[in-house]
């Protein structure tokens, strides 16, 4: 099944909290998105592998995703390897993704950036015919996205470009709260987590209006590219 953008997280929810508001507008406008979590988020302080892949699924019906699937990767322990790579060549191959979104190249945890490397070098992978993969007996046709992408999520990263997501702030936050044993519950009994406060939260608006109020929009998202981005025209700045 091809979809023109597969978004790429550590963790279920990295991608809502990273890049739900542009998600929820390319598929406004027709585009086809899919979701790969590479693991349950078993080492979560809150919560539980089967409370997260519910709160994923609710997730995925807001967005209005095509498809999401977990790989099941070690929490905490993300790392280069063939047989991670080879599982995400796989993903990419099977979902033919013109344009991958991958976490920040840089973060408070450390499989954000492990997961950004892997998804990049992935991506590479896939476009080599010499590596042969298959998947449910039959074998798959090589692919490399145009382009990939990185979302910002705990650390300020500057982004090299943003995202208006000014009517799809809402969508964005309901997916992101959907994730009710993760985020800010004043009635939970759970530890609190810094991702468990109201001023997190509360960050997720504020940070999207900060990225609007520097790009002359109401709200935006941020990424980073990994190759120079060219431009057809100035016909979307006259």
């Amino acid at each position: 099944m091809k979809v023109d953008i597969l978004a790429i997280g550590a963790h279920p929810d990295d991608v809502e909290l990273g890049c739900g508001g542009t998600l929820a507008k390319l598929i406004s406008e027709g585009k086809t998105v899919a979701i790969i979590d590479l693991t349950q988020g078993e080492l979560g302080t809150r919560g539980t592998n089967e409370t997260r892949a519910v709160e994923a699924a609710e997730a995925a019906k807001i967005l209005r995703v095509s498809a999401r699937e977990n790989l099941k990767m070690e929490d905490g322990f993300l790392e280069n390897s063939k047989d991670y790579q080879m599982r995400i060549v796989k993903m990419i191959r099977k979902y033919q993704p013109d344009i991958v979104l991958a976490n920040a190249i840089d973060d408070r945890h450390p499989d954000h950036a492990k997961g950004a490397k892997l998804a990049s070098d992935a991506c590479f992978l896939s476009g080599l015919r010499k590596i042969e993969t298959e998947l449910d007996n039959r074998p798959q046709e090589v692919w490399r996205p145009k382009l990939v992408l990185h979302y910002i999520q705990w650390k300020h990263i500057q982004p090299e470009f943003v995202i208006d997501i000014s009517e799809f702030l809402d969508i964005k936050i309901a997916s992101c709260m959907a994730y009710k044993t993760q985020f800010y519950d004043p009635t939970s009994n759970e530890p609190m987590t810094p991702i468990a406060t109201k001023d997190f939260l509360e960050s997720l608006t504020y940070r999207a209006q900060d990225l609007g109020r520097l790009s002359g929009v109401a709200y935006a998202e941020g990424f980073t590219s990994e190759k120079l981005i060219a431009l057809k025209n100035f016909d979307n700045f006259i």
